[in-house]
């Protein structure tokens, strides 16, 4: 009797898409992907898959973004479901988006197959179905958790300038940040290692090198350290 009630529901499909940030030490980008079948064969689109059996969406959404970049190991958060009925002309598609922080310069290497191409997030092409919502929606909550904690970090190489910093925040955040007052606040957070080593190209003297001292950080969340830019 139950399996019957079950067997009558009408079947809907469950997919993931990504939202895929980089940032190139002067701009935040998207990477996007050409669509490759019908409807929309040839349009710009965000990475997706669909749920396989056996997998939850975190897997998901892992699986996927590794098919793309190859990547495992980077910042993922799941976002929000998306579920208007006609949000796909195929079929009854339910979709949970995810976005990821990749640092560009250290990961260049993209799955050829997908015909992917990184655009600058205040220029890229319109997008089919409802992803275009997706990555407003993304952008929204990334601006509100670098304004909560430093998740930029993510996408900066391992060690970087203080004004890349600046600058990463400044293009997340949509606004020009006062130097002083941004060093300050990132000084007193004591979750960097200045090096010895400097960026010649920023200066004839060049600008020191930072490195995020990850376990700092982890303690100090653990003792309930909150970061508010």
């Amino acid at each position: 009797m139950f399996i019957e009630s079950y067997n009558q529901q009408e079947k809907v499909l469950l997919a993931v898409d990504c939202i895929i940030f980089g940032f190139d030490k002067e701009n935040l980008k998207i990477l996007l992907v050409k669509r490759d079948i019908e409807p929309e064969k040839g349009k710009w689109s965000l990475m997706g898959g669909f749920l396989n059996a056996g997998e939850n969406l975190d897997d998901a959404a892992t699986r996927v973004l590794h098919r793309l970049t190859g990547l495992s190991n980077v910042y993922m958060e799941q976002l929000r479901a998306y579920s208007a009925p006609d949000r796909d002309p195929v079929a009854r598609t339910v979709s949970v988006s995810y976005y990821a922080l990749i640092n560009i310069s250290e990961h260049t290497e993209i799955n050829e197959d997908f015909s992917a191409k990184w655009f600058d997030i205040k220029k890229f092409p319109d997008l089919i179905f409802d992803h275009n919502t997706m990555v407003a929606n993304a952008m929204s909550r990334l601006r509100y958790r670098a304004s909560t904690k430093p998740i930029g970090f993510e996408l900066l190489p391992e060690k970087f300038t203080m004004k890349q910093l600046q600058t990463l925040y400044e293009v997340i955040l949509g606004e020009t940040l006062d130097k002083r007052n941004f060093i300050n606040k990132i000084n007193a957070l004591d979750i960097l290692l200045k090096t010895d080593e400097k960026d010649m190209k920023s200066s004839r003297k060049g600008s020191f090198l930072y490195m995020f001292d990850e376990e700092k950080y982890k303690v100090k969340v653990s003792d309930g350290f909150t970061f508010k830019l």
